[in-house]
């Protein structure tokens, strides 16, 4: 069976993009993701079973055995198949050469940091953006190749971070813009002319990839620092966090609070005042307003955040 376009991915953001290409621009005649077993070897954030579009819209639902698309069935079923087009979307896995090769147009996937191609290759880019106080995301499309976040760039498009904006609002954005550029991709093979910028004057660096683990906090960090890491790893992510005694105080909002007030009697981490059951802690420079939050037991003023 020969299928045009498929789209590869395992998050709430696939399905949102499956249902745009299907509704407004053309078929979506296959999606490949994995099932939920495979989850249990991989940490996927915001993970989500894609087989609902069949029910939805009919459109095939393939679940690999595993995330690097090596496994037994999935081979089998690409050699028993042919692809025109691929468009990668939630999908933090490199994608085999093997596999890339059974597309004839080859699959396209998003990848952006706040300069250009190859700087900020790596995992996790638009949570480092706002990790690091970044004010604009550079969103890439681009083709893959068996090497990762290489400059083979079809189209580009920007969008701004804001001090207000957390990792969802920033993906609300990248939704925005993927969709302008995946337009322009589908328009492009169609035509039959879906050109490639590989040239960059740019230099090479590199994102490590994220863990639950980075999100812990230390309140001997300046205020923006903690804010930053807060808003970057918030829902769907792990969420940032940090030890109240024995018990973890997973962290979902918060906001810098007062950097002139004289909190010298205080130490770092430690709570200065409750408002609203609402903890003000204070940091190295200053102090956070913690507006919600998760603990299996009661945050009391005076307690130490560590």
């Amino acid at each position: 069976m020969k299928f045009k376009v498929a789209v590869l991915g395992v998050k709430d953001t696939t399905e949102n993009i499956v249902e745009f290409i299907h509704k407004e621009i053309c078929p979506v005649d296959l999606v490949i993701t994995v099932g939920k077993a495979v989850t249990e070897k991989n940490e996927i954030s915001g993970y989500k079973g894609l087989t609902v579009l069949t029910e939805k819209y009919g459109i095939p639902v393939f679940e690999a055995d595993s995330y690097h698309l090596t496994d037994g069935k999935t081979k089998a079923f690409l050699a028993e198949n042919e692809f025109e087009i691929g468009i990668s979307m939630g999908w933090q896995r490199l994608v085999p050469q093997a596999v890339l090769d059974q597309f004839e147009y080859g699959i396209f996937g998003f990848h952006g940091n706040c300069g250009y191609l190859p700087y900020g290759r790596g995992r996790s880019p638009l949570n480092w953006s706002i990790i690091l106080g970044d004010s604009r995301f550079n969103l890439n499309l681009f083709r893959y190749d068996e090497k990762a976040d290489s400059s083979n760039i079809f189209a580009t498009e920007m969008f701004s971070l804001t001090p207000h904006d957390t990792i969802r609002t920033a993906q609300y954005k990248n939704m925005i813009c993927s969709k302008r550029l995946i337009r322009k991709l589908i328009a492009a093979y169609q035509e039959g002319n879906v050109v490639i910028r590989k040239e960059s004057k740019d230099f090479d660096s590199w994102f490590d990839k994220r863990t639950a683990a980075d999100g812990k906090i230390d309140f001997r960090h300046k205020t923006r620092e903690i804010y930053n890491l807060i808003r970057g790893v918030t829902a769907p992510f792990p969420g940032a966090f940090a030890m109240l005694g024995e018990e973890k105080l997973i962290i979902w909002e918060a906001r810098p609070f007062d950097e002139i007030i004289d909190f010298s009697a205080y130490a770092p981490g430690e709570v200065v005042d409750m408002f609203d059951g609402k903890p003000v802690v204070r940091t190295v420079d200053g102090s956070l307003l913690i507006d919600r939050y998760e603990c299996r037991i009661e945050v009391l003023v005076h307690d130490i955040l560590s």
